[in-house]
């Protein structure tokens, strides 16, 4: 059992898909249409950049950031552009996801401002790779719904 409280565990959690973002991305990168490379290498810096600000919060608050795994597991084999786009989507869908369950567990006003901003990231880059993959509508009413 965690002795973190539910503001600092869902920190942890978003920590947690952020770096499997940043692993999906690497594989996305691998098998996407080079058209797409700058798209590829900005949302992978994006997620570069939530995961170091979110290892700062945890560090602020005296909490020992987790380290990433190895690997991660993808949900589908990536053999070309398209299930590479998908494969990005559904790390869009993933952050998202951890991005809201801060904001439903956060205590303080930077915490939930930090959550809203990621959570709004990841449906706007979400928005973008559902409409790459002809998904109409491409944006989601509440995205982060499990």
């Amino acid at each position: 059992m965690s002795d973190l409280g539910a503001e600092q565990q869902a920190l942890v959690n978003a920590l947690d898909a952020e770096y499997a973002a940043v692993f999906a991305y690497g594989i996305v990168g691998a098998f996407s249409n080079p058209a797409r490379a700058d798209l590829v290498a900005q949302n992978a810096a994006a997620h570069r950049a939530r995961r170091d600000a979110t290892i700062d919060a945890l560090k602020a608050a005296s909490v020992t950031a987790t380290q990433p795994a190895t690997a991660y597991s993808i949900p589908f084999p990536v053999v070309d552009g398209i299930t590479a786009a998908q494969l990005a989507a559904q790390a869009e869908v993933d952050t998202s996801i951890a991005w809201r369950s801060v904001i439903e567990r956060s205590d303080s006003g930077p915490t939930r401002e930090t959550g809203i901003t990621a959570l709004t990231e990841a449906a706007l880059r979400l928005a973008n790779w559902r409409q790459i993959l002809g998904v109409v509508p491409s944006t989601m009413a509440f995205p982060g719904q499990p």
